[in-house]
């Protein structure tokens, strides 16, 4: 099931009181220019607009989060061009039964009618079941839509995406939730009684899933307020919302991208906040701990070096005593690496230096910095012209470190932030005495 459901012709004359479907299900669209939210695909000119006014359907991958129109599309779709419409979801088909469904199409193929089969949630479909589509779409038995929540390229077969067009559907916006929200008044001949904050409440707690905001609304409905309904008073009358996630899905991801992008942006707030959407989704603080952990050196290296070891100690502290109470040395490990001058030079040197290693893997060191465990190694020049650092001034000898044959490279170019700056000083003051030397040996 997804947004919503056709009305059929009494749906109107059925008080909302007596009433046993859904919400959702009574205010399904009949027709797709009500379909809200998604108006980039329905509009004029946009790609199934396009396809409803040529009367001729492609596959199509539905790609978006529950509850915007995905279902609905796909049977208006079939509707609006003279097609049957075939529905199943994923997580119960067969083999069997879209075999069967595949002769059927075929039958009435042959007298002229064709056919939509719809795929709900295919992102959870086995191989087996998605492989099974490829001979039917190409010698047209079916046309498929198939619906998913996943990125397609990630969770469908390559066959699958290279033969249907991926369309993608957003989340609804306010505008689109207070659409809903007019209709479903209108249809129940009731307004919500809400305070403005409840209202704001409300579109937030929907999250863009059009389905869940009507039967949040409905909830409302059934028990009318004499009095404006606040925030709290919405949280005391809902169930809590149940986090659209999935950890190998891409709630995981999107939410790992928002966290480390605000901690690279320096934002300890929204970093706060999507750590703490991470933990209230039930993702292991360990996964949190492990990514600041890699951030640490990738995002602020050397501009503080004691962040990695302030991290470490939060894993630690979450290892030894667990949640809850580690809770806020993650919160600390997360202000640390978020509020840390940021550089990325270690990053890029590390980059190069492994692009050089796998251009030239059998170079060899040179000799001169070798060991030399036997005399046959030191005849041959083993350690011969080594230069013990610390028998010079300063500690620092200016040997070349390098093969011969590829010369001085210089990866590490640390940035003027935090103790990198330090750093930097020291960086270009040796290589100013490398440089200073290698002119002197050229010179003889």
């Amino acid at each position: 099931m997804d947004l919503f459901n056709e009305a059929g012709p009494d749906a109107s004359s059925v008080p909302c009181d007596v009433e046993t479907r859904p919400l959702a299900e009574r205010l399904r669209p009949t027709r797709i220019e009500d379909v809200v939210g998604q108006e980039h695909l329905t509009g004029p000119d946009a790609p199934l607009a396009r396809m409803v006014a040529a009367r001729r359907l492609s596959s199509i991958i539905f790609w978006g989060p529950p509850g915007i129109g995905k279902t609905t599309l796909a049977r208006l779709l079939a509707d609006l061009v003279g097609m049957r419409f075939e529905a199943f979801s994923a997580t119960d088909v067969t083999v069997a039964g879209l075999k069967a469904a595949y002769a059927e199409a075929k039958r009435h193929l042959r007298m002229g009618k064709r056919t939509v089969l719809f795929l709900d949630e295919s992102h959870r479909a086995a191989r087996n079941i998605t492989e099974t589509l490829l001979p039917v779409m190409e010698d047209g038995t079916i046309t498929a839509i198939l619906a998913t929540t996943e990125a397609p390229s990630f969770t469908l077969p390559k066959g699958i995406t290279s033969r249907a067009r991926v369309l993608t559907l957003n989340p609804l916006d306010t505008g689109g939730l207070t659409q809903l929200l007019d209709r479903a008044e209108q249809h129940c001949g009731v307004q919500l009684n809400l305070t403005d904050e409840a209202r704001i409440a409300l579109f937030e707690q929907a999250g863009g899933d059009g389905r869940y905001f009507l039967n949040m609304v409905e909830d409302l409905l059934d028990a009318p307020a004499m009095e404006p309904l606040a925030p709290e008073d919405l949280r005391r009358i809902l169930s809590r919302r149940i986090a659209n996630y999935d950890r190998q899905g891409d709630g995981h991801y999107e939410l790992a991208s928002a966290f480390q992008k605000s901690i690279r942006g320096s934002d300890p707030d929204a970093a706060l906040y999507y750590g703490a959407r991470l933990v209230q989704a039930g993702e292991d603080p360990r996964f949190i701990l492990r990514r600041l952990l890699v951030m640490a050196s990738e995002e602020v290296a050397m501009a503080d070096p004691t962040i990695l070891g302030v991290v470490a100690a939060a894993l630690d502290t979450f290892q030894h005593v667990g949640m809850p109470e580690a809770k806020y040395a993650l919160a600390q490990a997360i202000v640390a690496v978020a509020t840390a001058p940021k550089s990325n030079a270690v990053y890029l040197a590390w980059k190069q230096a492994m692009a050089l290693a796998e251009a030239t893997p059998n170079v060899r060191p040179p000799r001169r910095i070798l060991n030399a465990p036997t005399e046959l190694h030191r005849s041959l020049g083993f350690k011969t012209d080594y230069e013990y650092s610390h028998d010079w001034p300063n500690a620092f000898s200016a040997q070349n470190y390098w093969p011969d044959e590829l010369g001085r490279h210089r990866f590490y170019a640390p940035n003027e932030r935090g103790f990198e700056a330090t750093i930097k000083r020291r960086v270009e003051h040796w290589n100013g005495l490398r440089e200073e030397r290698d002119r002197r040996d050229a010179d003889g």
